[in-house]
């Protein structure tokens, strides 16, 4: 991936990430604006990567055949608007100007349903297996493209999953670097 994404404005997509569409998605409430950034951390079967698992989840294709962990999952309408691979490769499923699935029950700030105001990231991983090298040097300039195109997320406002979903979810785990990435952050504006 090139060091600086974009993101175009009109359509909502960063550039250079694959594409791929989810249908878990729909429109933000009107006049509403992504002022949080959500990290996640995600391995379907848990614990497995490289596979499609994450991609079927996304894309209602999910077979639960498959695996048996994928019998629970496989009515579930979920989404997130980038999937960052082990690897360092970015694939979008959700126009970051759209609403994604990704947070669930969920608040911050006082205010409940972050979907309506987050942009999601899911990172391929577990909450004890560290993050790799080529994810942090994705995410870091990730951040800050997603940071000037909406001026409301400010790295105060990058938080995870476990965040605003205490007690419910733990990702993206204690094996994720926040200091990592808040001097990446720090050392690329």
């Amino acid at each position: 991936m090139e060091s600086q994404p974009r993101i175009e404005p009109e359509s909502g997509l960063v550039v250079p990430a694959r594409q791929a569409h989810s249908p878990n998605q729909d429109a933000r409430p009107p006049g509403m604006q992504p002022e949080l950034l959500v990290l996640h951390g995600i391995s379907l079967p848990p614990g497995e990567f490289g596979g499609d698992g994450v991609h079927a989840l996304f894309t209602n294709t999910l077979d639960p055949n498959a695996h048996p962990y994928y019998a629970g999952l496989a009515e579930l309408r979920v989404s997130a608007h980038l999937l960052l691979r082990r690897g360092g490769e970015l694939i979008q499923y959700v126009p970051l100007h759209r609403r994604a699935w990704h947070a669930g029950r969920s608040s911050w700030g006082g205010r409940e349903a972050c979907n309506d105001f987050a942009i999601g990231i899911e990172l391929e991983g577990t909450d004890t297996t560290p993050y790799t090298a080529a994810q942090y040097a994705v995410l870091a300039p990730l951040c800050l493209a997603i940071m000037r195109a909406y001026p409301a997320i400010g790295p105060e406002r990058i938080v995870g999953h476990s965040d605003i979903a205490p007690g419910r979810k733990t990702d993206p785990g204690p094996a994720f670097d926040w200091s990592l990435l808040r001097q990446r952050l720090a050392s690329e504006e």
